[in-house]
């Protein structure tokens, strides 16, 4: 059910792509949808829902891209759904290899436009890196893809098909019990996930049904910069784990590189944070927050944080983000040092405070890093776009 409260979106510019040749792609359709789509072209009422319920079989648990494969079904349906329906894939324009493993795949839309997505591979887990929007509705500072316009939201069909690619790329169809390499989902890509809600619920609900890719929420985790009245939701509604983009501690520091801060203070993200549905000890907020030299760093900034996880009560971990540089950004990494002293003093007061490892830095896949074209772009048109998007949250209020 959903939950009242208010809703706060940010006007997209641009409406989602419809196929040239009319056909309906069936990636992202929920089960009900799937089941009503396929009635609206042909197939009686009475096959319709078992039809659905193979199809879903064949496209989330083995992969299948072809109607003819779906050899369950009758010749003459499938002959029926070849014309009113594909099971698609995101093109892709190009996809790199990070000396450390990390994959990036940089895709195409239909109506042309690119978003990317990486591939993460660890000993004991396969991270996916998800975008949910063309660009993006915001504008943090240290962040490549917030000096991008925000052209439209992703579809649901778009960012289910970042999953299908990616197990398409690593052999895992059909779905293997165990032994995946794909693990793990992070909706932390291109864009800010809770300014596109319902197409980021849809896609989720979809990737973790158990008659098809059946990713358990547990392995899911959606990151926002701090979208206040939907973050209770997004507890409710989708039930995954939480990491907030925290960055900074005092309002200051936080305005400058997290703007939406000026909107969403720090102590009501906290708030928010402490009500978050599911939140415990087994299951921790992971706060963000990227170590800039001389910005955000200091033994004071560490400590504050710290008084600020206890004054909310808060069961949280921290990840520290060496800062992963990119061509015209004014701030630069903390130190070695400095970066293990912050970790140091949190650890000390029972938080765990890692320090990520950053991962395909050499094309441009680490956090904070995706872009999806190598766009040169004045200071002060960055300052000027970041200035409309500021406008944009202030008239969607």
């Amino acid at each position: 059910m959903q939950i009242p409260g208010a809703i706060d979106p940010v006007p997209v510019p641009r409406a989602a792509p419809v196929r040239e040749d009319g056909r309906v792609d069936m990636i992202g359709l929920t089960k009900v949808e799937l089941r009503e789509a396929l009635a609206a072209a042909g197939i009686p009422e009475g096959q319709a829902k078992m039809r659905a319920s193979q199809i879903w079989q064949w496209i989330y648990n083995r992969g299948v891209t072809d109607f003819e494969a779906m050899s369950n079904i009758a010749k003459d349906t499938r002959a029926l759904l070849a014309a009113k329906f594909v099971v698609d894939r995101p093109e892709v324009v190009t996809a790199q290899v990070s000396t450390d493993g990390t994959r990036k795949w940089l895709l195409r839309s239909p109506d042309g436009q690119e978003y990317e997505m990486v591939f993460i591979p660890d000993a004991d887990r396969g991270t996916l890196c998800v975008s949910s929007q063309v660009g993006c509705t915001l504008n943090c500072r240290f962040c490549y893809t917030g000096t991008m316009k925000l052209v439209r939201n992703l579809t649901p069909g778009e960012i289910v098909g970042q999953v299908m690619l990616a197990r398409d790329a690593l052999g895992e169809w059909p779905s293997p019990p165990d032994g995946r390499l794909l693990t793990n989902i992070v909706m932390m890509g291109m864009g800010e996930p809770l300014y596109n809600f319902d197409n980021v619920k849809k896609a989720l609900g979809i990737v973790m049904d158990g008659d098809g890719i059946s990713l358990s929420k547990r392995r899911i985790t959606l990151s926002t910069s701090g979208v206040v009245p939907m973050m209770a939701r997004a507890g409710a509604e989708i039930g995954v784990n939480l990491a907030v983009s925290l960055h900074a501690v005092t309002k200051e520091i936080r305005d400058e590189i997290v703007p939406i801060n000026k909107k969403y203070g720090i102590d009501e993200l906290l708030a928010a944070c402490a009500a978050y549905p599911g939140a415990n000890n087994a299951r921790r907020i992971t706060f963000e927050y990227v170590m800039l030299r001389d910005k955000n760093d200091s033994d004071a900034d560490a400590h504050e944080l710290v008084r600020l996880i206890r004054k909310y009560k808060l069961p949280a971990k921290v990840n520290l983000i060496p800062f992963n540089p990119w061509p015209g950004v004014g701030y630069d990494c903390s130190d070695d040092e400095r970066i293990a002293r912050f970790s140091d003093i949190i650890f000390r007061a029972g938080i765990s405070a890692p320090v990520r490892t950053p991962r395909g830095r050499d094309i441009m896949a680490a956090c904070g890093q995706l872009k999806s074209a190598s766009e040169k772009v004045s200071r002060a048109e960055l300052d000027r776009r970041a200035a409309e998007k500021e406008l944009s949250w202030d008239s969607a209020a």
